[in-house]
């Protein structure tokens, strides 16, 4: 099981998650584990799913092998599972099933056009993933019953790290730690009383059959997501992304009808709810955002000049001043701090916005910026900068690295836990496997306890 991991997500990222509706494929069974058979079929499929998804140029060598070791590995945790009792719900189903739909109607542009490219109703659709997905769920949990335990020592981080070859250590660019505090500037009353009076016009044009709302938001919306689009989004009342104002002025409209202006935190809206079916609704907006005049940046500025200032004296920490003046949502719970793609504090300059590339420019750690002004999703707004570290370039080592250094060494651990663990209870299962596969080198431990079909 040398390429555990990477079969293991072969089979629950690519198969069952992305999936699509049509496929016709010879089917035959070349595997079983316990009572869980594997059809030819769901190799095929994994492996022309994955190549859809642009990763023909990763596949191993011989596909079909590593990708029957992916389904041999979880199987073998699904009836593992099965046997300790575990579940899962029906509402965690149906949640992923649910997303998995959306994604499709995202993919293809709308219920009608999924429903027509796949030949079966979205109801259907369900029912065809239902199985494979309670799969994929009881496999991860078992999973996560064998290995979410597992911790890291220092000393074994140190072994780990010692193992590296030297000439194979990773080589980092420079890396800032940052936190920021952020103060969104506000239109004046009448500027903001001239863009409601335009929605308005907007909506009149449309209920009176002067105009079409996706050509008017094609010309006004400021929404660059959707603008090209006529404005159209498909949305689900559960997700926690959309705007909780803007979400449930969408859930009350009727199809066809057309909301009155919204505020939300990105500025205003007028909503027209194109198609709906109970929690899910394709929808289009116009997006307008006040405009912010020289008047209010400049009072932004002197807001956060005084909160500078109280810092930097003492009179209140960085913390307590993001809890209780930071406009960002996305950093006001983490002390500022602005968090990479993968999860990390540490950012390379390439991910920076080039004004905080500008204001850390001359910064030395634990040094506050002056008042920026930036411009974020057609936003204008203001924020000070404090940096927390920066590294230089350098090659990985333990005392600048720890952290990632540990969680590699910890997923290793896993993986050799993972392994010891399949080889203790491969003797346990019936396993077959087709003489086709006899070849395989992805499958020798596979093959010790297995009977060919």
């Amino acid at each position: 099981m040398k390429n555990f991991f990477l079969t293991l997500l072969f089979i629950t990222s690519y198969s069952a998650i992305y999936a699509q509706p049509k496929k016709v494929v010879a089917d035959k069974i070349i595997a079983q584990v316990g009572d869980k058979i594997i059809l030819r079929s769901d190799v095929i499929n994994a492996i022309e799913d994955y190549k859809r998804q642009g990763q023909a140029a990763s596949l191993p060598p011989n596909p079909e092998c590593a990708f029957l070791e992916a389904q041999l590995i979880q199987k073998a945790l699904i009836l593992q599972a099965e046997k300790d009792s575990l579940t899962v719900s029906d509402e965690e189903i149906e949640a992923a099933l649910d997303n998995q739909i959306r994604g499709f109607i995202q993919m293809y542009g709308s219920k009608e056009m999924l429903e027509e490219y796949s030949g079966r109703t979205i109801y259907q659709l369900k029912e065809d993933f239902r199985g494979p997905f309670r799969e994929r769920k009881l496999a991860d949990l078992m999973k996560s019953n064998i290995v979410d335990g597992v911790k890291i020592t220092p000393a074994e981080v140190k072994v780990f790290f010692n193992k590296i070859p030297k000439d194979s250590l990773p080589y980092y660019e420079s890396e800032i730690e940052i936190s920021q505090i952020v103060t969104i500037p506000k239109a004046n009353n009448e500027v903001e009383d001239y863009v409601i009076k335009q929605m308005y016009d907007y909506k009149k044009l449309v209920e009176n059959g002067q105009k079409k709302f996706e050509a008017l938001a094609k010309l006004y919306s400021e929404d660059p997501g959707s603008k090209e689009n006529g404005g159209m989004y498909n949305i689900n009342r559960n997700e926690k992304f959309w705007d909780k104002d803007f979400l449930q002025g969408a859930f009350r409209l009727k199809e066809g009808q057309i909301s009155p202006v919204i505020k939300s935190k990105f500025g205003y809206h007028i909503i027209q709810m194109v198609s709906r079916a109970g929690d899910d609704a394709v929808i289009r907006h116009i997006l307008r955002i006040p405009p912010i005049t020289d008047e209010e940046i400049n009072l932004a500025k002197q807001k956060l000049d005084t909160i500078r200032k109280n810092i930097k004296e003492g009179k209140l920490t960085f913390s307590e001043a993001v809890n209780k003046y930071s406009d960002d949502e996305e950093s006001k719970f983490n002390g500022g701090a602005k968090i990479g793609a993968d999860g990390s504090t540490f950012l390379s300059i390439d991910a920076l916005d080039k004004e905080m590339v500008i204001a850390i420019k001359d910064l030395k750690e634990g040094d506050l910026s002056n008042p920026i002004v930036y411009e974020d999703r057609g936003l204008k707004k203001v924020r000070i900068v404090f940096l927390k570290s920066r590294t230089e370039p350098h090659i990985e080592n333990l005392r600048e690295d720890y952290n990632k250094v540990a969680a590699r060494a910890l997923e290793e651990k896993k993986q050799h836990i993972l392994e010891q663990w399949f080889k203790d209870h491969l003797p346990l299962y019936y396993i077959t496997i087709d003489k086709e596969f006899t070849n395989c080198a992805d499958l020798l431990d596979w093959w010790k306890f297995a009977k060919s079909r």
